[in-house]
């Protein structure tokens, strides 16, 4: 008699989720979920409502069904109060202070009073060198990469259970996305949840358990990275361009 594989806590849980932008109607009854230490990849044409889903969970959109983080409802609760029970959220336009140096924009991460964090400014630095070279230096003058990189700590200082990356790689040199790649992989190895929102298959594939596929605001594919490679038809429908 074989055994039935044990399924992985569900960290965030998202079912029959819609969202609208006005009247446009941009979610369609999502339904995804991602595991305690997982990471889900979730990929897409532009266009196709990844970000939508990520803001709607992170309260910056108005959704209508249910987002529950830790088995608790979130969904139409204050950005804050979502951000302070563990979610963090690291945006696509790279969301630094530009007048501040590296090392200002990293304490503004801080999740203040938590006994314990995860993360301190020396992981931050031992991680990404580079910015340990920048501490100093305003954040405005740094490259796109190194801005990046910024972004992804500033969040993680803030000591988030899951957290939520939009198109982490868009616009990078190979040599910062294989970074960002054996970064994702650390906050795996934490203990870290990661939803990764993201175009690039060849990343999303190497490190994600599991992989959901968007299209006109629906869920059109869900499964394990080999299995998508294997499905030559969505992967020609709905991500290649």
């Amino acid at each position: 008699m074989h055994k039935r594989r044990k399924r992985v806590t569900d960290m965030l849980e998202l079912k029959e989720l819609n969202a609208y932008y006005g009247k446009s109607h941009i979610l369609h009854g999502v339904d995804m979920r991602v595991g305690e230490g997982e990471i889900v990849a979730l990929l897409g044409r532009n266009g196709s409502g990844r970000s939508t889903t990520v803001k709607t969970i992170m309260g910056l959109v108005t959704g209508e069904g249910s987002v529950k983080f830790r088995g608790q409802e979130i969904l139409g609760h204050h950005t804050f109060d979502i951000a302070h029970r563990g979610i963090g959220y690291v945006p696509e336009n790279r969301d630094i202070f530009p007048k501040l140096t590296v090392h200002q924009n990293l304490q503004l991460g801080e999740k203040r009073g938590k006994t314990a964090p995860r993360w301190s400014f020396k992981d931050m630095y031992e991680m990404f060198p580079r910015l340990k070279e920048r501490e100093h230096t305003e954040a405005g003058v740094l490259s796109g990469g190194e801005q990046q990189m910024l972004t992804l700590c500033r969040t993680l200082m803030g000591d988030p259970d899951l957290i939520m990356i939009d198109e982490p790689t868009e616009g990078l040199a190979p040599k910062i996305v294989e970074l960002v790649a054996q970064y994702l992989k650390t906050l795996k190895d934490r203990g870290v949840s990661v939803l990764l929102v993201e175009q690039k298959l060849t990343i999303a594939l190497e490190i994600s358990e599991r992989c959901y596929v968007m299209g006109h605001g629906s869920i059109v594919f869900e499964g394990t990275p080999a299995a998508l490679r294997a499905d030559a038809y969505i992967r020609k429908e709905w991500l290649e361009v």
